[in-house]
């Protein structure tokens, strides 16, 4: 089976053309390949298929072979490898679990490097996240986790995230508290996590605690739910730098009847072949 890892902000999957191959069992190859010690390593395993509605079609699996919704780093990536090698248009169209996303992209030498993606409107409606909570929305509600009281506000990009602002993203528990919150009753489908530090209005730092993955360098789908909570809280402004630890995203949401859009890189790695 041929591949590509690629990565978006330190965000890493490998790739498979599925326009020229078939993966028979794309979960256990998901778990297989994402291994960094005994496979290729990464944070999961994303398909590029042919759409009927679209230039493509996007297929992820998490690194412990479960089908997620979508992944904001994925999809630009997704996006670099048809524009690179099946349809160099600058403007694409990729169809996800959430639906078909409309990307513009950003190249030199006839190779993507960048893309601006429209993420589509954030859920805010609790049921919809899903999450079980009293409230309609979820927005500052306190949070007792691991000893802790946090405060977090949840958002749904297609796929579910709590966002917890913290005083300092490096020193803080994020593994530990993370994988508790993921799997937090509250949350039917398990969750996302982003814990967050405010810079300034502008510029926020983010470390990721990816469901069915575990802590990732960047999760595009976070910092989208990161500008959203930033906007719902009054913390910061609607256009925001994210600063993650693979890497730098551009977010912006300018009202609730607006989509986010994201703007970020897209890196090929290296190609290879292994056998399934």
């Amino acid at each position: 089976m041929k591949f590509v890892k690629m990565h978006g902000a330190g965000n890493d999957y490998i790739y498979v053309d599925c326009f020229a191959q078939t993966v028979k069992d794309p979960a256990a190859l998901a778990i297989k390949v994402s291994d960094r010690h005994f496979g290729i390593g990464g944070d999961g395993l994303i398909l590029i298929a042919p759409s009927s509605v679209a230039d493509a079609r996007m297929i992820m699996y998490n690194a412990d072979g479960s089908e997620a919704e979508m992944c904001g780093n994925g999809v630009r990536c997704v996006a670099k490898y048809v524009y690179d090698n099946i349809v160099p248009k600058e403007m694409l169209r990729i169809e996800t679990k959430t639906g078909v996303k409309d990307i513009v992209m950003q190249a030199r030498d006839k190779k993507a490097f960048a893309a601006r993606v429209n993420m589509g409107k954030p859920v805010l409606a609790a049921q919809e996240i899903p999450a079980i909570h009293p409230k309609q929305m979820v927005i500052e509600q306190p949070l007792s986790v691991g000893g802790m009281a946090l405060t977090m506000t949840l958002v749904s990009m297609g796929n579910p995230h709590c966002v917890i602002y913290v005083d300092t993203v490096d020193s803080f528990e994020v593994c530990n508290i993370g994988s508790q919150i993921e799997n937090h009753p509250m949350f039917p489908r398990r969750t996302n996590v982003e814990f967050v530090e405010i810079l300034s209005r502008t510029e926020v730092r983010q470390r990721t605690w990816e469901r069915g993955s575990g802590e990732t360098l960047a999760c595009g789908t976070g910092a989208c739910a990161v500008c959203v909570a930033g906007v719902l809280t009054g913390k910061t402004d609607t256009v925001i730098i994210n600063r993650l630890r693979g890497g730098t995203l551009t977010l912006e949401w300018m009202n609730k009847d607006e989509p986010v859009f994201m703007t970020g890189p897209c890196v090929e790695v290296f190609r290879g072949e292994i056998g399934e």
